[in-house]
């Protein structure tokens, strides 16, 4: 049977960047742990997912359209063209791009819109037509979360595989319920704020009684809460603001089609590849 692995890239590049315990130099004085940490990581994965269809996906550099609708969205992210090189993830990319290209892995810098949206296409283009895997530590990919799509976060022999006994057990809610579920809550990483004194708990409780974010928002005048009601009244324009920023868009271009991804892993190990493109 077919199956499709999607990995974050940027995601797991910053994973094994910061998550490295000591910079590592190779013979030519190179900083290599990046590169190193993001090959082992992918290699293991792969072998953890078994694919037959295989696509790492990055954050390309453009304008984001979201900010349109929210000025603040990811303001609280640093630039990291004011990182100096030690401490800047992006440093050791385009070693780890020749290494993609070398394990003959289809990869890309996504352009014009958010990788997660791009991410999200895929799972709605394909879901249906084989099993899906994302590779992610990005919580907002829960909602894409179901019989047919998963979510591996990566932590070594304590990889954890969400599904959706897990979204449940966690947030107590189900993944189409994510967005709504963020959008009163807010997203600290995004820099997105919810609706005052509205926790994760408040939240899950509001979603079982009233089933999503709009029927909330229309019968806010039910909630029995009187603190909690006057948050979500006060709160109805932002709130639906936040859904929009939250929701993922299913209709981004695919910058490679499934016949293009078709992947068999060759056994090749995480040295022969830095081997291969000259780190080692």
């Amino acid at each position: 049977m077919d199956k499709l692995l999607i990995i974050d890239g940027t995601n797991l590049l910053f994973q094994m960047f910061y998550g490295m315990p000591s910079r590592i130099i190779n013979k030519d004085g190179k900083a290599i742990q990046g590169t190193l940490g993001f090959i082992g990581a992918a290699i293991k994965i792969i072998k953890m997912a078994a694919p037959t269809h295989l696509v790492i996906l990055f954050d390309g550099e453009h304008p984001n359209a979201r900010t349109e609708l929210l000025a603040e969205y990811k303001a609280n992210r640093p630039d990291y063209s004011l990182v100096a090189e030690e401490d800047n993830p992006f440093s050791q990319i385009d070693d780890v791009y020749r290494a993609l290209t070398f394990m003959n892995i289809r990869h890309t810098e996504v352009q014009k819109v958010e990788t997660d949206d791009v991410i999200a296409s895929y799972a709605y283009t394909y879901g249906e037509q084989m099993p899906i895997v994302i590779s992610s530590f990005d919580s907002d990919f829960f909602q894409l979360i179901n019989d047919n799509v998963k979510i591996l976060r990566y932590r070594g022999k304590n990889t954890i595989i969400c599904d959706t006994t897990y979204v449940k057990e966690k947030l107590n809610i189900t993944p189409h319920q994510y967005a709504d579920f963020k959008s009163l809550t807010g997203d600290n990483a995004d820099n997105i704020k919810g609706a005052d004194k509205v926790g994760p708990k408040t939240a899950a409780l509001l979603l079982h009684e009233f089933g999503d974010l709009e029927s909330i928002l229309t019968n806010a005048e039910s909630i029995t809460r009187p603190t909690i009601q006057k948050s979500i009244l006060n709160n109805t324009i932002r709130l639906r603001n936040n859904y929009k920023l939250i929701k993922l868009d299913a209709n981004a271009t695919l910058p490679f089609h499934k016949k293009d991804l078709k992947y068999d892993y060759s056994g090749i190990t995480t040295n022969e590849v830095l081997s291969g493109i000259g780190l080692r």
